[in-house]
């Protein structure tokens, strides 16, 4: 008993990192900032959505932050489809289906080419893949409004200008650069042996692009396709340049809504409008948001 006694360890008190406290003057300042940031940018939404349900009669009150004392769903009613757009009077409806036709194929289009070109110059390189790759880096950065009238006269003598088809071209190749970089930077994070492994087995080009890449690329997928959602829904430039009344986007619409000059300035109208013309992209990050954070982890600091 006694050199049970004298070989028993010593209990020298809890070990394990010290426990931090809930109200450190570091957890107070960092959530603070979080709070008041968030709140900055929430700020403005809150009141569009306030705004949106109330009457004109409650708006001209003055109190554009309280919430609404009778809660009315007809501004978005009419934001959807009664609300002059120029000569018609048919609110953003034709507009969403302008805008869904201009954005699904230039995104199934844009993503495919660039994740293609990505593969390629990540595991099948070429003599002037480096000068290729430079090339298309380059457009990224050059300006949009230096290409406005070279486009429109390449797409009159191809006969698509004032067409949907003419803007998911122009959509589809400003979208090529980017895109192109970060399926390239995320191709390459892949480890090298599966791609010889595969080419042991005797995969080849497109084999190994549908079997092994693209299964293992559903971040950067993603990431791509959060890209070009809200870049294509959310641009007016192109938009109003190379479509025509019968074919303009949401957007367009939407600016020929709020800055109408006749009649009143119905202000829970342009709020309801502004709204609608928002919830695809903001969906789509909503529901994707994770898959978006990893994607460009992974995908924007390899090279």
């Amino acid at each position: 008993m006694a050199d049970m006694t004298a070989n028993a360890p010593v209990l020298e008190g809890p070990s394990g990192p010290k426990p931090r406290r809930r109200f450190s003057r570091r957890n107070i300042f960092l959530y603070g900032t979080l709070i008041v940031v968030s709140m900055y940018y929430l700020l403005p939404l809150y009141v569009m959505v306030v705004t949106s349900l109330k009457g004109m009669p409650e708006i001209r009150l003055g109190n554009i932050f309280s919430p609404p004392m009778e809660i009315t769903y007809e501004p978005w009613v009419k934001a959807w489809a009664e609300a002059c757009t120029g000569i018609n009077c048919d609110g953003l409806s034709r507009g969403f289906m302008n805008s869904v036709q201009i954005l699904v194929p230039s995104v199934v289009l844009s993503i495919a080419i660039a994740s293609v070109n990505g593969y390629a110059l990540a595991n099948w390189r070429f003599k002037g893949s480096e000068v290729f790759f430079t090339i298309l880096i380059i457009g990224a950065f050059i300006p949009y409004q230096t290409m406005l009238y070279p486009i429109v006269i390449m797409l009159r003598e191809i006969g698509l200008m004032g067409s949907i088809w003419g803007l998911v071209l122009v959509h589809t190749v400003f979208g090529m650069p980017i895109l192109t970089l970060l399926f390239r930077n995320y191709f390459t994070s892949i480890p090298e042996e599966l791609f010889k492994a595969a080419r042991v087995d005797g995969a080849g080009f497109w084999g190994i692009y549908l079997r092994i890449m693209v299964p293992m690329s559903l971040p950067i997928f993603v990431v791509a396709m959060i890209l070009q959602v809200t870049g294509i829904w959310n641009d007016f430039l192109f938009g109003v340049i190379y479509t025509k009344p019968e074919t303009y986007p949401m957007t367009v619409q939407l600016n020929n809504i709020v800055n109408s000059v006749q009649g009143i300035k119905e202000y829970n109208v342009n709020m309801a409008a502004t709204l609608l013309t928002g919830l695809v992209p903001l969906i789509i990050y909503f529901v994707s948001g994770k898959l978006f954070v990893r994607g460009i982890a992974a995908g924007a600091v390899k090279g």
